[in-house]
């Protein structure tokens, strides 16, 4: 047994609503800089919808991901390293810019500085990679509320897995659809397939919490992690010329303090905590050959931080004891293993997420009132179990998301939530707590009321509990910093204006926001990247 510590995120889909905080906070704080117009580390996507980029989940066209071999072993769907030597310097299997979307901005000053007519002027909108007249056809969330459905929902690549019926009851009966919001980081994998395809091994998992990062001066941008990666979470900087992605706010994580789109979201709906798990079964869970036994085999590859034997293992392997208090205390390890309603998303990809999601049970109490049952009777307990069945969004689908496919457990997720809420129900109403509602998911009571108490009413320090990196373990944690960032490149002319990869790569400075197009015209047209002293309003000619 070889104990690590994984940093890892839950999120909780029934309280999303699909405002998109996360994704702006994130894009100020991290790829608000040339190069990165059209990229969103964070972004939420509508389901059911094609996501972003689009179709991200047809792994039949991306090859993301790991697939395991005739011989049992595991091997990348795109191909070992022979085909990848073939394709190093033209990789075919990429997202364009067509599927992720063109970035634009608008003329502001056509409506500031235009003189007083009879017509008002229009902001016409400006591409950010090529400063040319656009006309916008697709976006990061184009199919927002389901905008455009069912002409787009059809190419949903979770909706062509399962049966036709349920799938004309999610795109055809429009008064009936359902729809929810999937937030989407980086998954941090444990067996992260990123990493794998790097020929220069730019991407690595950091030893003391596991988190995936991206060595800029190693990055050649070969661009091979795009493909291997199944979420397309790893974005190409055309401007650097390096790869991109989530670095899970490692810098406000070391001194305790949550992630970025996790402090700013506005319905409270990420958990953020460590887990413990045995590197030595990474491997042997990830090459399960039963695709629907891998969100079991996953969690077997976590360990107990209660149990005396793997307190004793993890000492034994450099963890400090702080850490497993912390992994003891953690809101995530309770959610995926004392309450098990925490799932991952797309286990069949092989490479283990530790980005897990609670499904949405929503809207539950409108296929109770179906029945003539009030649900807030106390018979509405048992209305509630046969009602998930009959849910808007198919169970099918939402298997097909967190399972891959296994709908029998994300049907007994979904009763857990129902049963949370019957039983709470009894309890604000003033009525006596059942012990029959727990009993009939195979929970007790006090583990009803604390699942409840963590999802609804959880407290800063509660939803987070983040320990801090180490003191004595500064230094390293400062040179694994200084291989992330963007450092500086000194050029052929000794001023480091220009490095090997593109304009300003391995720059320092990072640049201003893209907020009007002229600014975008003068820093496209610039020879250095842009500095807050630099700004100036006003169209250029």
């Amino acid at each position: 047994m070889r104990v690590m510590a994984q940093m890892a995120m839950v999120m909780n889909l029934d309280k999303c609503i699909g405002c998109h905080t996360c994704s702006v906070t994130c894009k100020q704080a991290w790829t608000n800089r040339s190069g990165t117009e059209y990229v969103w580390w964070n972004n939420v996507e509508t389901r059911p919808g094609q996501g972003y980029p689009r179709t991200y989940e047809d792994q039949e066209r991306w090859k993301g991901g790991w697939v395991v071999s005739p011989s049992g072993r595991l091997k990348l769907r795109a191909g070992g390293r022979v085909k990848k030597l073939l394709q190093i310097f033209a990789n075919p299997v990429l997202p364009s810019l067509e599927d992720y979307y063109e970035p634009w901005t608008y003329d502001y000053d056509t409506l500031v500085k235009a003189p007083l007519q009879e017509h008002t002027p229009v902001a016409r909108p400006y591409s950010l990679i090529s400063g040319k007249p656009m006309n916008i056809s697709w976006s990061a969330n184009w199919d927002d509320n389901l905008g455009g459905a069912p002409e787009l929902t059809k190419n949903d690549p979770v909706l062509r897995k399962i049966r036709d019926a349920a799938a004309e009851s999610v795109q055809l009966e429009y008064k009936k659809t359902f729809m929810f919001y999937l937030p989407r980081i980086c998954e941090h994998c444990l067996n992260p397939s990123c990493a794998a395809s790097c020929p220069s091994g730019a991407i690595y998992k950091r030893a003391e919490d596991g988190i995936v990062l991206v060595d800029q001066d190693a990055c050649r941008g070969w661009r091979q992690c795009i493909t291997g990666c199944p979420y397309k979470k790893v974005y190409f900087n055309h401007r650097t010329g390096k790869a991109e992605k989530c670095t899970f706010c490692f810098p406000r994580i070391e001194v305790g303090i949550p992630t970025v789109c996790s402090e700013t979201c506005v319905g409270r709906l990420r958990y953020i905590g460590l887990v413990l798990y045995d590197a030595d079964k990474v491997l042997e869970a990830a090459a399960n050959p039963d695709d629907t036994a891998l969100y079991q085999a996953q969690r077997a590859c976590f360990l107990d931080p209660h149990d005396p034997e793997v307190i004793s293992a993890a000492q034994r392997d450099g963890i400090p004891f702080d850490w497993i208090e912390g992994a003891q205390r953690s809101p995530v390890w309770r959610l995926i293993h004392d309450y098990e309603v925490a799932l991952p998303l797309h286990p069949e990809y092989r490479t283990m997420p530790m980005v897990w999601y609670i499904p949405p049970l929503s809207p539950i109490v409108d296929e109770v009132t179906k029945v003539a049952v009030d649900p807030e009777s106390p018979e509405s307990h048992d209305v509630l179990f046969a009602a998930i069945d009959t849910l808007r969004i198919p169970t099918a689908y939402l298997a097909e998301l967190f399972t891959a496919g296994d709908v029998a457990v994300v049907e007994k997720v979904l009763k857990r939530l129902a049963a949370m809420r019957s039983y709470m129900r009894d309890i604000n109403l003033g009525r006596d707590p059942r012990g029959e509602i727990a009993e009939a998911v195979g929970m007790r009571e006090e583990d009803l009321y604390d699942m409840y108490r963590l999802l609804a009413l959880a407290k800063y320090d509660e939803r987070y509990v983040i320990p801090t990196g180490h003191a004595e373990d500064a230094h390293r944690l400062e040179e694994l910093a200084t291989d992330c960032a963007v450092s500086e490149h000194i050029g052929l002319d000794g001023r480091g204006t220009e490095g090997p990869f593109g304009a300003d790569s391995g720059r320092g400075p990072v640049p201003v926001a893209i907020q009007t197009f002229a600014e975008t015209k003068r820093r496209q047209q610039a020879d250095e990247m842009g500095r807050p002293a630099d700004r100036q309003g006003g169209l250029t000619q």
